[in-house]
């Protein structure tokens, strides 16, 4: 038994301190899947906060503690969905804030690459390159099916080619070594 699979097994018994040590493993691809989103760091911080607490909240409804992470990314999912269709305005995306200097896998090109991405696509992207999640996970994650996520990543990978001007045989290495 692993390191996260200890913790999810002490967590599932109420333990607080590895629950706490679990969701810090966890932040970094939760911040990227929730930004990815909402494209506001304000916004993907509370969806971030109420995963947290929906996932401490319903530990016990996890039935299969191996798939922990994509049961805690498809809650993070939702609570970012819920705030977008709570907002009242729209957000000016000039009002995203740059993650901190010290993010050494953060690519500003890139951000703005994907920024021009409609969100069915930026979202794939950053889920099957950025956090590695398989096809499936994502159908499964996004409700929709295996070959919709792969035609999705494949426009997606066709429009970041455009926009970096490279042949797209190119664009997977090219996205791989930025996300």
């Amino acid at each position: 038994m692993n390191e996260k699979d200890n913790l999810i097994k002490k967590a599932k018994k109420r333990d607080p301190d590895a629950f706490t040590e679990l969701m810090k493993l966890h932040t970094k691809d939760m911040y990227r899947t929730a930004i990815a989103i909402l494209m506001n760091d304000e916004d993907a911080a509370d969806a971030m906060q109420d995963t947290v607490l929906a996932c401490w909240e319903r530990l016990s409804d996890l039935r299969n503690p191996g798939l922990f992470r994509t049961w805690m990314t498809r809650i993070l999912i939702n609570k970012c969905y819920d705030i977008r269709r709570q907002r009242v305005q729209t957000v000016d995306i000039s009002e995203y804030e740059e993650p901190p200097a010290d993010d050494r896998g953060y690519n500003p090109e890139l951000k703005e690459a994907l920024d021009l991405l409609d969100e069915k696509y930026r979202l794939p992207i950053m889920l099957f390159y950025g956090l590695g999640y398989k096809t499936t996970e994502i159908a499964e994650m996004l409700h929709i099916p295996r070959s919709t996520v792969q035609t999705r990543l494949a426009r997606g990978r066709e429009r970041l080619s455009k926009y970096y001007g490279i042949e797209r045989e190119q664009s997977y290495d090219r996205i791989q070594k930025y996300i």
